[in-house]
């Protein structure tokens, strides 16, 4: 395995912590930040256009009956291939920073409804939930698991600003671990559900998540009420028969200490992680693989 570097040729400001990229069909699409030149692209949202080494950052569209997406940072965001149309992706995006430093609760669902060698057109829609739904939040995972033909979203961790009783002008920003608690989302009917499971005690935040069939696994993550990294490995699955669902969670042997690593997929089974931070002053200057 090697890295090879680019050379970004143009808004090269705009790539800082906390974008976020989707992955359409073998295309690489870039949002998450304020600040972007409205004019040449009022979406918010790049092509990661890459020839020669040469990275370029082209402005794509949003079809009219879009909704607005703010440029958020540190959301969560997963693939979902939905039942109407399974050959078409989706992407979910949920919580994330916006530009006022306010917290997101909103569910947004991203498609391409139209590409062409010159121009990507997106289409965004809100989703709304009920039920258990999960406080504003970043630095979190969704992820979607399959199982028995049907899907759901599984969404787990992350930061939350302090309740508002407790703010004060000097902790206004003030953010605390969400509790650890696993939320199922019904993309389909717009139900959330939260499922308290005994394994899972502390609350954790960039961590990685990898979704295969209908299990998820966690790995790392950084606890900021303890202040630590640990190095565990959970797996959660997810069994959706025709009553209620049923959650279970295992803590696994084999965990390493990371938080803010870049999770990619090589393959069908395989995935890489890179990079992130083992303490809070020390860079991870590794690779994994995951089979």
């Amino acid at each position: 395995m090697s890295l090879q570097m680019i050379t970004v040729s143009n808004n090269i400001a705009l790539i800082q912590p906390g974008f976020s990229l989707m992955n359409f069909d073998g295309q690489l699409f870039f949002f998450g930040q304020k600040g972007w030149p409205k004019r040449s692209c009022p979406t918010g949202v790049f092509h990661f256009d890459v020839k020669h080494n040469q990275l370029k950052l082209k402005p794509t569209v949003f079809s009219k009956d879009s909704c607005y997406l703010p440029p958020l940072r540190y959301p969560a965001t997963c693939m979902f291939k939905g039942s109407v149309e399974p050959e078409k992706y989706q992407y979910i995006i949920h919580g994330g920073k916006t530009p006022n430093n306010e917290l997101s609760n909103k569910i947004y669902v991203m498609s391409i409804v139209c590409k062409t060698n010159k121009k990507v057109t997106f289409r965004c829609t809100e989703k709304d939930l009920v039920g258990d739904v999960p406080e504003a939040r970043y630095g979190h995972s969704i992820d979607v698991v399959y199982s028995r033909g049907k899907s759901v979203g599984v969404l787990f961790g992350g930061r939350a600003y302090i309740p508002s009783a407790q703010r004060t002008t000097e902790k206004w920003n003030s953010v605390a671990d969400c509790l650890p608690h696993v939320f199922l989302l019904d993309f389909e009917f717009g139900c959330s559900t939260a499922y308290i499971l005994p394994e899972l005690q502390d609350g954790l935040s960039f961590h990685v998540s990898i979704a295969r069939n209908d299990t998820i696994y966690i790995l790392g993550g950084h606890s900021l009420a303890n202040n630590v990294r640990p190095a565990n490995l959970y797996r959660i699955r997810v069994d959706l028969p025709l009553g209620s669902p049923a959650v279970n969670c295992t803590v696994l042997p084999g965990g390493i200490s990371v938080s803010s690593a870049i999770l990619t997929q090589t393959n069908k089974d395989e995935f890489v992680i890179v990079g992130g931070y083992q303490l809070e002053n020390q860079k991870r200057m590794v690779c994994n693989i995951v089979s």
